[in-house]
C-alpha cells in the first residue's frame, strides 16, 4: 500500500505546477517515447473477443506511451456489440457510462439517425465534431477515463478522425505558460449549463477544471471546442489559457494523427482529444461505430 500511494505520489508531482525538476524529467520521458507516426499505434489482433497475451501487451504498451492504440482485427462487418465488450473486459474496463442515449447494454450506436431523440445530438449526425474528450457534461463520479470505438461499417465518404495525447496538449500549453495549466485546473474553469427538457432539469449543471490529476496520478482532460451551451470562467486568466488552447488544437501539428477506422478496426485509449470530419453515407455504405465510455482507465482493472 505504502509503495502505491509514494508511486502515485511521484507520478502526480509531473503536474505540479511547484515541481518543475519533476515535470521535466516526466515531459523529456514523455516526448522520447511518443510515436511518430500513426502507424505506430496500430496492433494487428486476430479475434478482438480473445486476445493473445502479445496483442494484449501491445495494445497496453501503446495506451502506456500514448494513451491510445488502435486494432486491427479480421472481425470485418461482424456486427456483434460482444466484440468491443469482450475487448474492454480483457483491458480491465468494465464499469460502461450508460448514458441516456447508448443502448440498454451501455454502448452506443454511432450512426445516422432519421428520427427519434438520437438524432437531436451531433454523434448520431453527418456532421463534424470539433475537438473534445468524451464525458465532458458529466458528475465527477462519472468521469470517464477510456473510451473504446469499434467500427462495423465506414461511411462512403468522410468520418476521420484528428487524436492527440491530452498529456501532449498539457505538454505545449504549459511550455507556453505554466499559468496557463493553473487556470485551467480551477474548479470552475468549465461549466456545462443543466440541460431542461419540458420545463424539467435532466441534467443538472456541471462545472469542474479542465485537466485534473486522480488519485493514482494520471492526468485527466475535460474540454471540449463547441460554442453553445457551454460557460467558460470570465477571469482574464482563464481566457488567456482558453485562447492558448485553442490556438494549439487550432495549428498542425506533428502530435496530431488522422485516421479513418476501417471494418473490424478499432479506437482504444483513456479518453484522448479527438475530432470527427463530416462524411457521406451511400445506401449500401452506412456508416456504424459501437462506442464504449468507461470509469476506468485501460489496464486499471
Amino acid at each position: 500500500m505504502l509503495g502505491a500511494l509514494s508511486g502515485a505520489a511521484v507520478a502526480r508531482a509531473a503536474f505540479d505546477l511547484a515541481d518543475d525538476a519533476a515535470y521535466q524529467a516526466w515531459r523529456a520521458t514523455k516526448l522520447a517515447h511518443f510515436p511518430k507516426t500513426l502507424a505506430e499505434l496500430v496492433v494487428e489482433v486476430r479475434d478482438p473477443r480473445a486476445l493473445s497475451a502479445n496483442e494484449r501487451q501491445a495494445l497496453l504498451e501503446r495506451c502506456g506511451r500514448a494513451n491510445m492504440a488502435i486494432y486491427a482485427s479480421t472481425a470485418g462487418g461482424d456486427p456483434d456489440k460482444e466484440i468491443p465488450r469482450r475487448l474492454g473486459l480483457q483491458l480491465g474496463l468494465s464499469d460502461l457510462d450508460a448514458n441516456y442515449l447508448a443502448d440498454d447494454d451501455g454502448i452506443s450506436p454511432l450512426a445516422v439517425a432519421e428520427r427519434g431523440t438520437r438524432g437531436e445530438f451531433i454523434p448520431y449526425t453527418n456532421r463534424g465534431i470539433r475537438w473534445h474528450t468524451d464525458g465532458y457534461y458529466n458528475p465527477v463520479e462519472r468521469t470517464v477515463r477510456a473510451v473504446l470505438l469499434h467500427c462495423v461499417a465506414r461511411a462512403e465518404t468522410g468520418g476521420e478522425n484528428d487524436l492527440l495525447d491530452h498529456e501532449i496538449a498539457y505538454i505545449q500549453l504549459r511550455d507556453r505558460d505554466p499559468r496557463h495549466i493553473g487556470a485551467l485546473m480551477a474548479h470552475d474553469a468549465l461549466t456545462i449549463p443543466a440541460r431542461v427538457e419540458d420545463g424539467r432539469i435532466e441534467r443538472a449543471a456541471q462545472a469542474g477544471p479542465v485537466f485534473s490529476v486522480d488519485a493514482a496520478g494520471f492526468l485527466h482532460m475535460r474540454y471540449t471546442a463547441r460554442a453553445v451551451s457551454i460557460e467558460w470562467k470570465s477571469d482574464a486568466a482563464t481566457q488567456a489559457a482558453l485562447a492558448a488552447l485553442e490556438d494549439i488544437l487550432g495549428t498542425a501539428s506533428p502530435w496530431v494523427f488522422r485516421g479513418r477506422l476501417e471494418p473490424g478496426m478499432g479506437l482504444l485509449g483513456n479518453n484522448v482529444l479527438h475530432t470527427r470530419t463530416p462524411f457521406t453515407d451511400s445506401p449500401g455504405q452506412r456508416r456504424l461505430i459501437y462506442r464504449a465510455r468507461y470509469y476506468q482507465r485501460v489496464g486499471a482493472g
